[in-house]
């Protein structure tokens, strides 16, 4: 294995960019910066090449292209390959590679062909290369393997309560309606409340619950910022219990909603309200969901704003649906049996990833 300048085994180019408004429906597909974003009537490429983006905030994505594509100026593309290059082997080496050493520009990140002369890439023989594809490929299939099996199981779960609650948006079993605000306790965390008490830490006794943990349904543990008990505690109303249901109320992301779990202290932060629903008219698990298969809904009752938003208000007013305890807690149930088997299912992923990661270490770090 030796290490070899990138432009000595490749030419980066970057070819004439086509207007958006001579895009077609149908035609050979068009990469720009991100993958496919149309099609046109003639490609510049025959064969598959690799792509790095060269231009925006997602500089260095790298791309295989499908044979005859037409790639435009948002990407560069490795052309005239040596002969004993692999490609996949270098799409993989690139991906590993840290482009924020070439990246250049401040308002618009980008990477030019002088950036591209900066990058070495470790190359060994063409038997070499084919075995480190071979079993980062193997890794791979198995990560998307899981990946698949969790969306499935997440099909299953919207299957489910479909069939035992009919559409929610038409509320087509025609169960009782309700107002959130008639039987759930909602609020949030005031912005004075916020400015004069809360200051995140790195570690500590409570999380806060920021929009950006709430997805999908599942509390994201990642980028976490914590406060002290006192802190919590000076703030009472805001502070989070087991089965609250969170819910995302500002941003790109709104409407997104969360079950709280008993695995910490939670605490909201701004731009997500609390719901805290009536034990007696509604079990907490049925209640999210509800509110996840209601989500386009949701936002189209948000403010009309550049920046959509749902205030406290308006999320009371949101129309729900109640159907026999007994119906919610059986499917509550249902869901409580399939995070089993996600549970599994993601702790093998994380494995996997892991070991990914540490083969691409291993062969490009």
């Amino acid at each position: 294995m030796e290490k070899i300048k990138l432009t000595d085994i490749c030419n980066p180019k970057q070819w004439k960019t086509i207007p958006t408004s001579e895009l077609l429906e149908n035609g050979y597909p068009v990469y720009g910066a991100n993958g496919i974003i149309g099609y046109y009537s003639e490609f510049n490429h025959k064969n598959p090449v690799i792509t790095v983006t060269c231009r925006g905030a997602t500089c260095g994505t790298i791309n295989i292209t499908v044979p005859k594509s037409y790639v435009t100026g948002n990407a560069m593309c490795l052309d005239d390959m040596r002969s004993d290059i692999y490609m996949e082997y270098l799409y993989y080496c690139l991906k590993h590679y840290n482009f924020n050493n070439v990246i250049s520009g401040s308002a618009q990140p980008q990477i030019t062909r002088q950036g591209m002369e900066k990058i070495y890439v470790t190359i060994g023989s063409h038997n070499e290369q084919m075995d480190i594809v071979d079993k980062l490929k193997k890794v791979e299939n198995v990560i998307g393997l899981r990946k698949r099996e969790l969306k499935q199981l997440d099909t299953l779960v919207k299957s489910r309560f479909v069939e035992l609650f009919g559409d929610p948006v038409i509320n087509s079993r025609g169960w009782k309606k309700a107002l959130i605000g008639d039987d759930c306790f909602v609020t949030k965390l005031a912005g004075f409340e916020y400015t004069q008490y809360i200051n995140y830490e790195d570690s500590g006794d409570v999380v806060m619950v920021k929009a950006q943990n709430v997805k999908n349904g599942k509390l994201n543990r990642k980028e976490l910022s914590f406060v002290s008990n006192e802190v919590s505690d000076s703030l009472p109303r805001s502070q989070l219990a087991p089965r609250d249901v969170v819910m995302t109320y500002v941003g790109a992301n709104i409407g997104d909603v969360a079950i709280i779990d008993n695995e910490y202290k939670y605490h909201l932060a701004p731009n997500v309200a609390k719901i805290r629903p009536d034990s007696e008219r509604y079990n907490s698990i049925y209640f999210m969901y509800m509110l996840m298969l209601l989500n386009a809904y949701i936002v189209k009752n948000s403010a009309d704003t550049a920046k959509a938003a749902l205030g406290m208000e308006r999320i009371r007013k949101l129309n729900v649906f109640v159907p026999p305890m007994e119906l919610q807690n059986q499917f509550a149930d249902f869901v409580t049996f399939i995070d089993k088997s996600k549970s599994k299912i993601q702790k093998s992923l994380e494995e996997t990833q892991l070991l990914f990661d540490s083969l691409m270490q291993k062969y490009f770090g």
